[in-house]
């Protein structure tokens, strides 16, 4: 059956995915340690395509470090629109992030629309506009976070949809609500809030507070409150948690990091703007074997 234009512009060479796939493994051991201890759990003949996704993902994510102003941003966002849009031609032969995720999204059969609707929600990044509410936030959390997940368990299934939306959305908004939280020191820092305006103005909090480090107790009741909303997710998660197939398990295994860190939030001497949140690396190492011994 001859190709068509589509599957000619994605077509990979083969000698250089080897190594397009270890630079991805390698990318994610370095700035995904979470991601790259559960990888190790899944199948070895999946793995290669876990850290092509999630390098995939820290790619998208680490765009706004990468440039000095908005619109740069945006012309890295749209070429890998390209890229998977087939439209890049031979530029990602040269990419090995692109050449490795290419590949895994033809042998999964991985859906585009999830990939392009990430980069279109990490847009938001490139900008210093408030959150405009807890909706808004949930929402970019499911097109970043639980749409990471989905891939990867469509992946872990040989391709198939296993099902278990609806658990990959409460699971990626877990992981992505605790991992902004973990983050705002250094998103106050450079003016982002992704701290929902509707719960700030509820405690008496604007933006300028927040990159001023005037926030007070406001910024700590809203921290609080979605601290209690993570656990509200990860609560209606576990109640899913018959449902979901143990064969994909590795790409739920990161969401059991997300009350060990909510519970380091909520120690004395807690200050948002200086205090890093973060676990020894033997304890995040323990935390994930125990969650993979379990359902």
């Amino acid at each position: 059956m001859p190709q068509t234009d589509t599957d000619d512009r994605r077509e990979i060479a083969p000698a250089r995915l080897p190594e397009a796939y270890a630079h991805c493994a390698e990318l994610v051991r370095e700035q995904d340690q979470d991601r790259y201890i559960a990888g190790l759990y899944a199948p070895e003949d999946r793995r290669a395509a876990l850290y092509a996704l999630y390098a995939f993902s820290l790619e998208i994510a680490r765009v706004r470090a990468l440039v000095s102003e908005p619109l740069p941003g945006e012309v890295r966002l749209q070429w890998w629109r390209d890229v998977l849009e087939g439209q890049a031609g031979g530029e990602t032969q040269g990419h090995p992030v692109a050449a490795a995720l290419l590949d895994t999204v033809k042998r999964y059969r991985l859906p585009v629309a999830p990939l392009t609707a990430l980069i279109d929600a990490r847009i938001f990044d490139l900008y210093d506009d408030p959150m405009p509410s807890l909706r808004d936030l949930e929402g970019y959390a499911g097109e970043t976070a639980s749409a990471v997940i989905r891939l990867a368990c469509i992946i872990l299934a040989g391709g198939r949809d296993p099902g278990g939306a609806t658990a990959c959305g409460h699971a990626g908004v877990a992981y992505a609500l605790t991992g902004l939280m973990r983050a705002f020191p250094w998103h106050a820092a450079e003016g982002q809030v992704y701290l929902p305006a509707d719960i700030l103005a509820r405690n008496g909090v604007t933006r300028d507070d927040i990159v001023r480090g005037r926030g007070g107790p406001g910024v700590l009741y809203t921290l609080k409150e979605l601290r209690e909303i993570a656990r509200g997710h990860l609560k209606k998660l576990t109640s899913l948690s018959e449902s979901i197939p143990s064969g994909l398990k590795p790409a739920f295994l990161p969401v059991a990091l997300v009350e060990p860190y909510l519970k380091r939030m909520e120690v004395g001497g807690y200050d948002p703007y200086r205090t890093i949140i973060t676990l020894p690396a033997w304890r995040r190492q323990w935390v994930l074997w125990r969650a993979s011994r379990s359902r």
